[in-house]
């Protein structure tokens, strides 16, 4: 766990800058280019911890913090997905995922709503130049309504790809996280993702066979709960097929494809 948070905001003379920190290189990337612009005397990094990341995300918490100066901010509804899930009877997936809702932006905007004036404060989210996440932007930035949203990857040159980020980080002395390194895109929930898809999965069943494991016992008591349901679909004979974790693993075993 970080050592180095708060639950406070410092004292803003002229508002704060609040960086959605989420352990990820495009956040991090953010928070350098806010600090650039700003200082970090009234920088914020605010941090949902949804008790499913891979320890090395809170190393590099740790890391990046002290390499900026600027301690942690950490928010928790205090449930794991698999929890919520078993809460709001219904599992995540890529289409639906009550997860981000209920244990990232509910906890950030409580904290917000107590710290931070709208009128004063902005936040910051470390989306990236992909065609995918420029799509996303002007629904986040209204979502997060009434506080001024900035996206300093998107707004400004150089446009980094994923790759000049993690050099970035390097280049100043830091280890990224090591999902990256195992061939992740994200650094988030310790790789067990419902939003991500059968590749994903597949490379989680290859070199974190423990953590693939451990998702698919939880699916299988969902289902046990639910009926029919699943994290992953497929596309056969035109039509959606649900494929469990348990039925991925098996045909991947039997030497198919994702």
């Amino acid at each position: 766990m970080p050592t180095r948070t708060l639950t406070h905001p410092p004292t803003p003379a002229t508002g704060l800058h609040v960086v959605q920190y989420s352990g990820g290189i495009g956040s991090w990337a953010a928070a350098q280019r806010v600090a650039a612009e700003h200082g970090t005397a009234n920088l914020v990094l605010l941090f949902a911890d949804v008790l499913t990341e891979d320890e090395d995300l809170y190393r590099f918490l740790d890391d990046s913090t002290a390499q900026l100066g600027v301690p942690l901010t950490r928010v928790a509804d205090g449930r794991n997905p698999w929890q919520l899930f078993h809460d709001v009877r219904y599992l995540g997936n890529s289409r639906v995922a009550p997860c981000t809702y209920w244990l990232k932006i509910v906890p950030c905007r409580r904290w917000l709503e107590a710290h931070a004036d709208p009128a004063t404060t902005t936040l910051y989210i470390g989306l990236d130049t992909s065609p995918r996440d420029r799509g996303r932007a002007p629904g986040i930035a209204a979502g997060w309504a009434p506080w001024n949203v900035r996206f300093p990857l998107l707004e400004r040159p150089p446009h980094l790809s994923k790759d000049d980020l993690l050099n970035w980080a390097r280049q100043l002395g830091l280890r990224p996280p090591r999902l990256y390194g195992l061939g992740f895109e994200h650094n988030n929930c310790g790789s067990t993702c419902v939003r991500a898809g059968k590749r994903h999965w597949a490379r989680v069943l290859d070199v974190l066979p423990d953590r693939y494991a451990a998702a698919e016992r939880e699916e299988n008591r969902l289902r046990a709960e639910l009926g029919d349901v699943a994290i992953l679909t497929e596309q056969r004979g035109g039509q959606r097929h649900r494929l469990p974790l348990a039925a991925l693993r098996q045909r991947l075993a039997a030497g198919g494809q994702p």
